[in-house]
């Protein structure tokens, strides 16, 4: 919050009156140029008095809000990342420390033409109707078939380099319900007609597993093929507080402040 009030004075503009802590809500609307700077440990149960006195890790941005660089806790840069000046977001280029930059070209669409790695593999990508073709330095080729429109767009086919095939198949509001391999093995997932969460998986060999969740799309419990189950229990905040394995061991979780999700005990 510091760093953004200073960022709108340095630029001229009158400092919004940035909070110093985020809500404990979301919602959606104009940017309101925060971003998170810092991660710093300030509790260990373990250590209590060995606390870091620098951030395990911290972040950099562009004037325009796009992350720039990540930097570990000892402040060396891991992470840099380059935009395009036009396109506000779009990512040209990243480096991992140590290891070259890789690149990218667009399209007019704004779809990736090109993954360009000086020391390593680079990638074409040629997008038709139906149909996106993957080519890599070495002249390997993969092709997936597609179908539906716009945010239901899914992969059912998927061509290997080696002329092996996997299938997908998604029901008609693109959720997964079945996957068959290159051996032609197929498994079967049953979602829930309401959430979309997976209630049954069926292996190729006709085994399965059955999944259970709470009013809040929580994990109750599971049973796996062999007949096992593991069961979880929440608090009235959503907190797991009680965990059965399949052999009958229990852990509990106790939190120490109503508003942590972090257990201080187990």
């Amino acid at each position: 919050a510091e760093e953004a009030r200073q960022q709108a004075s340095s630029g001229g503009t009158e400092p919004s009156a940035f909070p110093d802590t985020l809500p404990d809500y979301t919602e959606y609307g104009r940017d309101n140029g925060i971003r998170l700077s810092a991660v710093w440990l300030t509790h260990d149960p373990e250590y209590p008095e060995n606390l870091p006195a620098a951030p395990l890790v911290r972040y950099g941005w562009t004037p325009r809000g796009e992350l720039a660089a990540v930097y570990d806790r000892s402040g060396k840069q891991v992470r840099s990342f380059t935009y395009d000046d036009k396109y506000r977001g779009r990512m040209v280029a990243h480096r991992r420390a140590g290891r070259p930059e890789i690149r990218y070209r667009y399209d007019s669409d704004g779809r990736v033409t090109e993954q360009l790695n000086p020391a390593g593999l680079s990638y074409t990508y040629q997008y038709e109707k139906d149909r996106i073709t993957i080519t890599d330095s070495l002249d390997r080729r993969e092709v997936l078939h597609t179908q539906g429109e716009g945010g239901l767009k899914r992969v059912v086919k998927k061509e290997h380099a080696d002329g092996s095939v996997a299938q997908s198949q998604f029901d008609a509001v693109g959720r997964l319900k079945a996957q068959t391999d290159a051996a032609g093995r197929t498994t079967e997932y049953s979602p829930d007609v309401v959430t979309g969460l997976i209630t049954r998986i069926t292996t190729p060999d006709g085994r399965a597993s059955a999944f259970y969740y709470n009013h809040h799309s929580q994990l109750t419990s599971a049973t796996g093929p062999d007949g096992l189950e593991i069961r979880r229990e929440y608090d009235e905040s959503g907190r797991l507080i009680q965990e059965t394995a399949p052999d009958g061991d229990i852990t509990r979780y106790r939190y120490d402040n109503p508003h942590s999700d972090l257990p201080c005990a187990t």
